[in-house]
């Protein structure tokens, strides 16, 4: 993890990417007792210019491919671990990136994603594998209630979480 998170940090300090935050499973990680997972999610607030809302990951694909990365599919393995560059895509995924807290793995600065934002964002997807985590991170006392539902309120959410209270029963807190 140490080589592919150096190689994600020396990306934004030279620009190929801007701001950036690990979520989904590796970043809650960061909160939670580590959980099987198969990639990295990198969420990235790419530029678009004001003529275009098209993202190209050229520019990311390129400077990995010369430094010996490859691609599989959707993903770059950088060191061992499948990576997987994911463009914000709404203001919740823009808050959490630009919300990203700094971290040090093995002396390596990173940023990862609040303990809020991943189960805002596990809410909003809702797949099974999301609610899991949301039923971990409450249990785990890792989330700040207060903080995530000025989130989910912010970004439109609360009914699902009220639906995922009724689901879940104590789930909620």
């Amino acid at each position: 993890m140490k080589e592919t998170l150096a190689t994600i940090q020396k990306m934004h300090e030279e620009g190929v990417i801007a701001a950036y935050a690990i979520g989904g499973a590796v970043g809650a990680t960061f909160y939670l007792e580590p959980a099987a997972t198969v990639d990295v999610d990198v969420f990235v607030a790419f530029e678009t210019s004001a003529d275009s809302m098209l993202i190209s990951l050229a520019p990311v694909t390129s400077y990995l491919q010369a430094r010996g990365c490859m691609l599989e599919g959707e993903h770059v393995v950088i060191g061992n671990w499948p990576v997987q560059f994911l463009p914000t895509s709404d203001a919740l995924s823009d808050e959490a990136v630009a919300e990203a807290v700094a971290v040090e793995v093995e002396g390596i600065p990173t940023r990862v994603m609040t303990a809020e934002h991943l189960v805002a964002l596990a809410l909003q997807l809702g797949r099974g594998k999301d609610q899991a985590r949301i039923l971990q991170f409450i249990e785990a006392g890792a989330v700040d209630m207060k903080r995530l539902g000025e989130i989910l309120a912010r970004h439109g959410l609360t009914e699902k979480w009220m639906e995922f209270e009724r689901r879940f029963p104590g789930g909620g807190a």
